[in-house]
């Protein structure tokens, strides 16, 4: 019996396809740059731990994570490798930093005055990584404000400043990189004014995944991978950019990582007429033969995909019909010969020839990748697989 006999829906997570892709960035980056894994938002909806556990064995020593909690979860789970928060801490728990032993943003005074005094109960060093702002305008240090803040640093014993950073604002969304380039050198500038402050060493870093693929001069000291590790190209104008500059080929290609699967939990006959699901927003034109998946929208499967998507029964499509609920979704399989109880069925992910992308369902569903991914159930188990 397989892991998976006992699930009605489950993920897989394909571990040849990771090591592809992380492949991929080595050759991109050589010896020149440290590359980091994003793994946020429970690894982009891939699970925080398994993609941790599928880092590590393919030699990645920098895990970035969003919050102090995900971080304890990577700790508790015995992940040793270093650990930078890209978001905020609280400051009444400011203490939990050097409790687990975790980098982190610096990106105003208030909160770093509270980590050098959590650090100094510790009897602790907390590095943190000071992030610049270049033009994105959320989290960060406006240029007016960064002597202040540095001279805040140079006056807390107990904090290290380890790398200045930012993020770009506009590097996927379009194949004009212009003002991916102005905020590259206005990250040079600032690390300039940095040094003139009288820090002279620190470490940059400032490449996403899109970065990364299409600017080698965005390389810096480390570079932090996202969406990309997962197979997902960070948007169809990053692929195409991509294309443009390097052709097509073989060595081109991310491989999606995970699979989303379910098991059909009841199989009815209906006759023309009959209306399925919430709102009898869909009704049959001839005898229908339908399947019950036991999956919803409360698992992270969109509403949006309504009398719109479909998945996959015996390696054909079939549609869904009616509204998805909360929990269950209905598809049509009048026309898939031999559809048997309990038959698996695949959200996302190949079956046969078939393949159902998440920028398939993001389109769909008028979002993007990220977020169909992303928003999959945590409580949904999760199977790395060979």
């Amino acid at each position: 019996m397989t892991a998976t006999a006992g699930q009605y829906q489950w993920l897989e997570l394909s571990r040849s396809a990771y090591r592809s892709n992380i492949a991929f960035f080595r050759r991109l980056l050589g010896d020149r740059s440290r590359l980091a894994v994003v793994i946020k938002a429970n690894g982009y909806g891939h699970g925080i731990t398994e993609t941790a556990g599928l880092a590590r064995d393919n030699g990645v020593t920098q895990f970035c994570v969003h919050t102090i909690d995900e971080a304890a979860i990577l700790r508790q789970a015995g992940f040793t490798e270093s650990i930078l928060l890209l978001g905020p801490v609280p400051i009444a728990r400011c203490g939990e930093v050097p409790a687990q032993g975790v980098e982190c943003v610096a990106y105003n005074e208030e909160h770093l005055a509270a980590l050098e005094a959590a650090a100094a109960a510790a009897g602790k060093t907390i590095k943190v990584h000071l992030k610049v702002e270049t033009g994105t305008n959320r989290q960060g240090v406006a240029a007016e404000k960064i002597a202040a803040v540095l001279s805040l640093l140079k006056r807390s014993p107990h904090l290290e400043l380890a790398a200045v950073y930012s993020h770009f604002a506009n590097i996927e969304d379009t194949t004009d990189h212009t003002y991916a380039m102005r905020q590259l050198a206005r990250f040079d500038e600032l690390c300039d004014a940095v040094k003139k402050a009288g820090i002279p060493a620190f470490e940059r870093h400032l490449a996403s995944s899109a970065a990364t693929i299409l600017f080698p001069k965005t390389h810096f000291d480390m570079v932090r991978v996202g969406i990309a590790q997962y197979g997902l190209w960070p948007s169809k104008e990053t692929y195409l950019s991509y294309l443009t500059a390097n052709g097509n080929g073989a060595d081109h290609i991310l491989h999606p990582v995970l699979s989303w699967k379910t098991r059909i939990a009841q199989l009815k006959t209906l006759q023309s007429g009959e209306y399925i699901g919430y709102g009898c927003s869909y009704q049959t034109t001839r005898p229908t033969r339908i399947a019950i998946l036991p999956i919803g929208y409360s698992d992270g499967y969109d509403r949006k995909l309504s009398n719109s998507g479909y998945a996959l029964v015996g390696g054909q499509r079939a549609p869904i019909r009616g509204r998805i609920a909360m929990n269950l979704t209905v598809l049509d399989v009048t026309d898939i010969p031999g559809v048997k109880l309990e038959d698996e069925v695949v959200l996302l992910g190949r079956q046969g020839s078939q393949e159902i992308k998440a920028e398939t369902l993001a389109e769909l569903a008028g979002t993007i990748n990220y977020e169909m991914v992303s928003r999959i159930g945590s409580h949904i188990p999760r199977f790395v697989v060979e």
